[in-house]
């Protein structure tokens, strides 16, 4: 797995979100500009293909991980220097539902990315991120923002506790805190209440037809007490094929050269797919 560190200061904002901070550097408030002016050009009929031509302006950003980790308390993290899978998506939603709105101001889009990233859109300190991508995936569908359509694609059901970080607290610095460890024990409890559905691996080459520009590819897996382990876009290639556009582990945000089921069937431990329709 490549990482890729990056020694810019991050200078935290007096910008009120709720209670919240934002965490930005120089840089990135630059190119928060930069983007907005070039999304202008834009245009598309569909929200899903404006999202897919937000998402593609980001080829080629470095793929960096744990960028949220950022200081000892939770801020609002916004780096568009480098991306990890799940922050590329966050940030292509954001941009793209800023388009949407006819708004550019940065505050318009911290705003945003906050409801994304957060559970109800409340910051309210390292618990209520939304850590798991499954949880991420239900509590922005009851947010309206998007919806996991995996049933309606031949989704089955699988028994499976979702724990990791309860149980590997060591590798998340913020559970250090025994208040934040607490909170994350309680949400991996309420998740063991929710009902896991996926595509099975075998099953997406039948539904393939059925897949969208800009649906949100979450890729299961076996590993015990994970739900998800990489996340990107549905991306219809020339030739008819579903591919993935994500923030690749292998060093940059780009679109698999082989086609979705055939990635998978590359990628261990995988099991199959979530898929979550922006709406």
């Amino acid at each position: 797995m490549m990482k890729r560190l990056y020694a810019l200061p991050l200078l935290v904002l007096g910008v009120q979100l709720g209670f919240a901070q934002i965490s930005c550097s120089p840089e990135d408030k630059q190119r928060f500009h930069q983007k907005t002016e070039q999304l202008k050009t834009l245009r598309a009929n569909a929200f899903s293909d404006t999202l897919v031509q937000v998402a593609k302006t980001f080829l080629g950003t470095p793929y960096v991980e744990k960028t949220l980790e950022v200081g000892e308390v939770e801020t609002l993290v916004v780096n568009l220097r480098g991306l990890d899978c799940t922050t590329f998506v966050e940030n292509a939603v954001a941009f793209a539902t800023l388009l949407r709105s006819g708004k550019h101001d940065f505050k318009d889009f911290t705003d945003i990315l906050k409801t994304i990233r957060y559970r109800n859109g409340k910051l309210e300190g390292y618990p209520s991120r939304l850590h798991y991508f499954t949880d991420w995936i239900r509590n922005n569908q009851q947010k309206g923002i998007v919806k996991n359509i995996t049933n309606s694609l031949g989704g089955e059901e699988v028994e499976k506790p979702i724990n990791f970080m309860g149980t590997h607290r060591k590798l998340y610095p913020f559970l250090r805190d025994d208040e934040n460890y607490r909170a994350i024990l309680e949400t991996e409890a309420a998740l063991a209440k929710q009902p896991l559905c996926v595509l099975p691996q075998d099953q997406i080459t039948a539904v393939e037809d059925s897949l969208q520009n800009g649906d949100i590819i979450a890729l299961a897996t076996s590993i015990k007490g994970l739900d998800v382990t990489h996340t990107g876009f549905a991306i219809r290639r020339p030739n008819g094929r579903i591919h993935l556009l994500h923030a690749s582990i292998s060093g940059e945000v780009t679109i698999t050269e082989e086609p979705l089921v055939a990635y998978l069937k590359k990628i261990k431990h995988n099991i199959g797919i979530i898929v979550a329709r922006p709406l």
